[in-house]
């Protein structure tokens, strides 16, 4: 095998992506689809933590907290219409301040007042808000802590907010699409065309050819996998890891593509099959839009260790040590999918059939 051969190959494959439609689909979709989830749940432009307060008179907290560029703050005319804004997350917390606020803290006197914490807001959107309310007062009564909070979380606390839920989904649609549709509609395509036989008859070995088309997928699989983290915020503080990671995952995608490229004969029933065995490929991600299913169900199915540990570390700060059995599954499944692309590759070259469709 020329290493050299092989990147002439793959600098013709990307040469002849920038006008297939396949190859552009797995680049625009995956952001574009990122990006509207993103508008959706208010993520993308903002990022910030969201502030509901009900004052009864002019507090000088809600006038600092609306001089803090990176909070929002929305007023509610009432503890009834604050509380509903909390409980539909329009805000992660809500303040019920009364009228005479600002001169019972300034006396040094206590005050209670009343807090609301959506369930379903981050923890860290929590801990800006806790703090940024603890400053504001410690400014109005010019002393610490003169003020009693008393919290009452509104709705389900264990819940995961959507957007953590939609992510797997997002990145394993980005990866399938890269990893498997890239290769196999290049590889069907030659075929369709004659293309590949007029290849192969040269210096060019089919195992170069499939190794060419492989590397297209992980390197798109691997390059959309880090733009679409990168747009939700969810790259994680292991970037190395997290890397290595989508590589892997793109390496089992691409396998599968060329498989599904050497065994099927034209691009309708390439299209047929994906649709098919698409359940398969997406359920562990489905797995995650309801918490409330046993993580094994999504273990059953192999694309589970494919978003699986990249979910643990983007998510749950997971290290290497914490995902390795995962990892080790996931490289399996790559070298069983290799060694049946040697196979049918070496039977189908012995009779004389490679790519006679």
């Amino acid at each position: 095998m020329s290493l050299r051969r092989v990147a002439v190959l793959l600098g013709k494959e990307f040469t002849r992506g920038a006008r297939n439609f396949i190859f552009i689909f797995a680049i625009v979709v995956p952001i574009v689809f990122s990006l509207v989830l993103s508008l959706l749940f208010g993520t993308f432009f903002s990022g910030k933590p969201k502030l509901g307060v009900a004052d009864a008179g002019s507090s000088r907290l809600v006038t600092q907290a609306q001089a803090v560029d990176s909070i929002i703050v929305n007023e509610y005319e009432s503890d009834a219409a604050l509380r509903e804004a909390v409980l539909a997350g329009v805000v992660d917390v809500g303040l019920t301040l009364p009228a005479t606020f600002d001169t019972v803290v300034q006396t040094g006197d206590s005050v209670a007042v009343e807090a609301y914490i959506w369930g379903e807001s981050l923890l860290q959107d929590r801990a800006i808000l806790g703090t940024s309310i603890a400053v504001w007062i410690r400014t109005i009564a010019g002393q610490e802590k003169p003020v009693e909070i008393v919290a009452t979380t509104l709705g389900d606390e264990t819940a995961v907010p959507w957007e953590d839920r939609l992510l797997p989904f997002v990145v394993l649609m980005t990866i399938m699409i890269g990893g498997i549709m890239v290769p196999a509609t290049s590889l069907v395509e030659e075929k369709m065309k004659r293309t590949l036989t007029a290849i192969t008859t040269t210096p060019t070995s089919v195992g170069e050819v499939y190794l060419a088309k492989g590397l297209l997928g992980v390197i798109v699989g691997v390059v959309m996998g880090v733009v679409i983290l990168a747009i939700n915020r969810a790259f994680g503080s292991q970037p190395l890891l997290l890397v290595a990671l989508l590589a892997l995952s793109g390496m089992l995608a691409s396998a599968f593509g060329i498989l599904l490229g050497i065994l099927l004969k034209d691009i309708n029933s390439l299209f047929a099959t994906i649709k098919g065995i698409g359940i398969l490929l997406y359920a562990p991600a489905i797995v995650y839009l309801f918490p409330s299913l046993p993580e094994w169900v999504g273990r059953i199915f192999p694309t589970y260790y494919v978003i699986g540990p990249i979910i643990d570390v983007t998510q749950q700060g997971a290290t290497f040590a914490d995902i390795a059995p995962d990892v080790a599954i996931l490289i399996g499944i790559i070298l069983l999918l290799v060694a049946i692309v040697a196979v049918l590759t070496r039977r189908a070259r012995q009779g004389g059939a490679l790519a006679a469709a």
